[in-house]
């Protein structure tokens, strides 16, 4: 009997349907850190040249003032996608004023909680709410982990292709239920086998002794008398020390059906959580947080993989999924890659479109107790040894060798590899599925190993090996060309932000207590 897997690639490999996949649609993020050139984070407030973060479309901060984010527009092809970032690096790196774009996940040199500035957006409500949500992160979990930077890889699948899987499976419900199904599916299967994108591409096994002033019990090894490390990790971003929370480990977030995953979400931001309740919402007439839920609201929930759906002006994105569906998935567990340039590779992003295509075409069950604790586990496992030698994850079959599952998995994407070459009229797609395959015969090709290797051979600690690729990348940035349209095209974007947040601020209605109260009472 042929498996739903092999039905759907028949379906797509027919000549009327070979040209769907051209219509993937992608978009990234990428953060980094403003650093001065002896690699202590930037204490300025975000340039203005690159425009106000609050009303800015692709140039904005994340939790720090000094944590830049840049966010492209979607596109069709990889190509397109990183050019456009690539434009962006350039005009940011021109304009930074003696600054440099720290190249890696974990952060430069810390120096205590007051030289870690909390991102600000001026004084409109939705300025100040977005300020103060961070202001209830950095009580929540610390500030450190304000400084942590990562890549988040967006993808939807043309609407084709799910007409198409919803004809083929004589499915007579809505095509947006059909579809928002789809990618609760594609999410259950990232969830089984996202351990994979922890070895390939994981790049943060050490970190400088700043971010961990108790060092002695985070169970992390001394390369150096500034750098601790794991020795088999790949990503300490991604471990116990990076995304974690005592509070979200609690919870039960379902993905099985779209009103599940809203409903736990919901819930979360409606539980009272006690040692946030203890804090307060406010002191000496300071917010301190939005409120004392285990959720401030649900972007705090901190998951590798998320369904998503572009939110109207004001509209909360968890009534937008409601009334809308899943229109895409965001990614969210890339660490930086140094080696690179723009964080990742052109070869990185061709595998992530077949991975999760694999995700979407592949036969997903319901997630149940025992798998979901695999999952878990895999996941944990791979980030804090995923190139131990003869590292065991554990598979429905039982023990398997990490290496060998990997290979398997990765042979089994071949054929949608196939399908995308095709449709895109290029070899990219399987020429990245090689590289991969090279990485779990060889684990020395893996970024995480790279990069230990450098810091050893080259006597530098984390820190000056890091502050020397972040330097030469931002200066290739600043030298690159970038036509006079291109600069012309930015500079007015950064004016029109501008004048945007200060059209903000002065039609706000009423203070920004009312402004909180009214939020979560339509909540």
């Amino acid at each position: 009997m042929t498996s739903l897997y092999e039905q759907r690639l028949h379906l797509f490999q027919q000549s009327s349907n070979q040209k769907l996949f051209s219509g993937i649609r992608h978009g990234i993020e990428r953060e980094g850190l403003r650093i001065t050139s002896d690699a202590r984070l930037s204490q300025t407030e975000h340039p203005e040249a690159l425009g106000k973060t609050l009303t800015h479309p692709y140039i904005t901060t994340d939790y720090s003032e000094a944590l830049l984010e840049f966010i492209t527009p979607v596109y069709c092809k990889v190509s397109d996608v990183l050019k456009f970032l690539e434009e962006l690096h350039a005009y940011t790196c021109r304009n930074m004023e003696g600054e440099y774009l720290w190249a890696g996940s974990m952060p430069a040199i810390l120096e205590g909680d007051k030289k870690i500035p909390i991102a600000r957006y001026g004084s409109s409500n939705p300025g100040t709410m977005k300020s103060v949500y961070r202001e209830g992160l950095a009580h929540r979990y610390g500030k450190p982990m304000q400084t942590i930077a990562g890549i988040h890889y967006n993808l939807s699948l043309p609407k084709e292709i799910w007409e198409q899987l919803q004809e083929s499976q004589k499915n007579d419900g809505s095509l947006d239920d059909f579809q928002s199904e789809g990618y609760l599916a594609l999410i259950r299967n990232f969830r089984r086998y996202s351990w994979l994108l922890m070895y390939l591409f994981g790049a943060s096994p050490a970190v400088d002794k700043s971010f961990v002033p108790d060092s002695g019990n985070s169970g992390l090894e001394e390369l150096d008398d500034q750098t601790l490390f794991l020795p088999w990790a790949t990503s300490l971003r991604m471990s116990d020390l990076g995304y974690t929370n005592n509070a979200q480990s609690a919870l039960d977030i379902c993905y099985n059906t779209l009103p599940e995953y809203v409903s736990s979400l919901e819930k979360a931001i409606r539980t009272p959580y006690a040692p946030y309740e203890a804090l307060g919402v406010k002191k000496d007439g300071n917010y301190l947080q939005l409120n004392t839920n285990v959720l401030q609201i649900e972007n705090e929930y901190y998951s590798n993989i998320r369904p998503k759906r572009v939110a109207s002006r004001g509209e909360k994105p968890l009534d937008a999924l409601s009334k809308g569906g899943v229109e895409y998935i965001e990614v969210r567990c890339m660490d930086i890659n140094p080696f690179e340039p723009l964080g990742l590779s052109s070869t990185d992003a061709h595998f992530l479109d077949v991975f999760l295509s694999f995700c979407a075409l592949h036969e997903s069950p319901e997630i149940a107790g025992d798998e979901c604790r695999r999952a878990t586990s895999n996941f944990a496992v791979t980030v804090a040894e995923g190139r131990k030698p003869g590292l065991l994850l554990q598979s429905e079959d039982g023990e398997t060798p990490l290496p060998e599952w990997g290979s398997q998995l990765v042979e089994s994407m071949m054929p949608v590899a196939e399908l995308l070459d095709k449709a895109n009229s290029t070899n990219d797609f399987t020429a990245a599925m090689t590289v991969q395959l090279e990485k779990l015969q060889d684990v020395e090709k893996t970024p995480s190993a790279r990069l230990l290797k450098e810091l050893k051979d080259s006597n530098l600690g984390y820190i000056d090996w890091l502050t020397n690729v972040s330097r030469k990348h931002s200066n290739d940035f600043s030298d690159l060309a970038l036509d006079e349209e291109r600069q012309v095209y930015f500079k007015k974007l950064a004016q029109e932000s501008i004048f945007d947040q200060a059209q903000l601020e002065t039609s706000d209605k009423g203070s920004f207590d009312e402004f909180l109260r009214s939020y979560f009472e339509n909540s």
